[in-house]
Order: C-alpha cells, then structure tokens, then sequence
C-alpha cells in the first residue's frame, strides 16, 4: 500500500497550500463586439476563495490515509 501513502503524502502537502493561498485569481478574455473584421475584448478579472474547512479536511485526509498507508504495511 505504498501508493495510499503517497496520496497520503500529497493530500497533506495540498491541504497546506489550500491554508496558506486562500484563494486564486485567473483571467478571461471575452469577445463583448464584432463589426466586420473590428473586434472589441474586455479582460475580466476572477477570484475565487477557498475555505479553510477545505485545507483542514485535506490534511485530515491526508493523515488518515498515511496512518491507513503505514498500518497496512504490517
């Protein structure tokens, strides 16, 4: 069960980003005006926030498949 370790492993380090990067922010580009071969784009700006519920649930995934992961072993 190295594999459900290594999840483990990666759901812990995920769960910490979440916690510390609340949120994220990306742009889109949208075509807002077409006449003939002039094009007018307007850039929007988007955040989205994450919980920290969301950090605190991936951590305690994490631990519990890296304890699921070692106690498998035996």
């Amino acid at each position: 069960m190295k594999t459900i370790f290594i999840v483990g492993i990666a759901l812990v380090i995920l769960g910490g980003a979440v916690l510390g990067y609340d949120h994220y922010t990306y742009t889109t580009t949208e075509n807002v005006l077409q006449i003939g071969p002039l094009k007018a784009n307007v850039e929007q700006t988007h955040t989205v926030q994450l919980p920290p519920i969301l950090g605190w649930l991936l951590i305690a995934a994490g631990a519990g498949a890296i304890v699921f992961g070692l106690w498998s072993r035996k």
